[in-house]
């Protein structure tokens, strides 16, 4: 890795040279060396305003097109911009092929405080829960080379229905629109609804293998 001599200011072409392909970097990879935090910070905050960087969050960033070597997955932007956070709800339903419609909001389930962030790459929005039921998700590839920590298909169903109101009544998930029931788990469906003692969740569970099992004989029928 370059590292900057002592004493001197970086360059653009420096910065360049120790991100490579990086997605996404903070700031402590630059500060590997022996670079002023001061004036680091002031030369970043520079970058920034010429258009060269984007800044995601305090310390957080991203090369600008066309410095940009590699894009990142909007689910590895939304996990490192709230840590400890995984992508969940519709955007991981969207992404297992579990409802129709393209989502463009990024919903992360954290153990902080729920907020929205509006960044060049789009809106993100947490939900938080407490410590017990932040469970059931996993480190995903969801592109070569960048991977994101994203709920299972089972356990981005029971998010929804665990934070969403009255999310156990037949009437909303058919307004859901949930396909693809084959690629759910019934054991492990109901295995996570158990570890969270929820009447809210045994509801919902019922109906969606419920429909599991029509889907099922239907496709058994044509």
């Amino acid at each position: 890795m370059y590292e900057p001599a002592r004493g001197r200011r970086m360059t653009f072409e420096q910065l360049l040279r120790i991100v490579g392909d990086e997605p996404l970097f903070e700031t402590g990879l630059l500060l590997a060396g022996e670079e002023d935090p001061a004036t680091l910070r002031v030369q970043l905050s520079r970058w920034v305003k010429a258009g060269k960087l984007f800044r995601l969050r305090r310390g957080l960033y991203m090369l600008a097109p066309p410095y940009q070597g590699v894009a990142p997955h909007p689910f590895l932007v939304a996990n490192r911009l709230v840590r400890p956070s995984y992508v969940s709800l519709e955007a991981a339903l969207a992404y297992y092929g579990l409802i129709p419609e393209a989502v463009y909001t990024v919903t992360s389930v954290t153990t902080g405080r729920p907020g929205r962030r509006e960044t060049p790459l789009g809106v993100f929005t947490y939900r938080h829960v407490r410590s017990p039921f932040f469970f059931g998700y996993r480190l995903e590839e969801v592109v070569p080379g960048q991977r994101a920590f994203l709920a299972s298909p089972e356990k981005a169903l029971l998010d929804v229905v665990y934070l969403q109101p009255e999310s156990d009544l037949e009437a909303y998930l058919e307004e859901l629109r949930l396909q693809n029931l084959e690629r759910l788990d019934p054991q492990r469906l109901r295995h996570l609804a158990e570890r969270i003692d929820s009447a809210k969740l045994r509801r919902a569970v019922d109906i969606i293998l419920t429909r599991r099992e029509r889907e099922e004989e239907a496709y058994e029928l044509l």
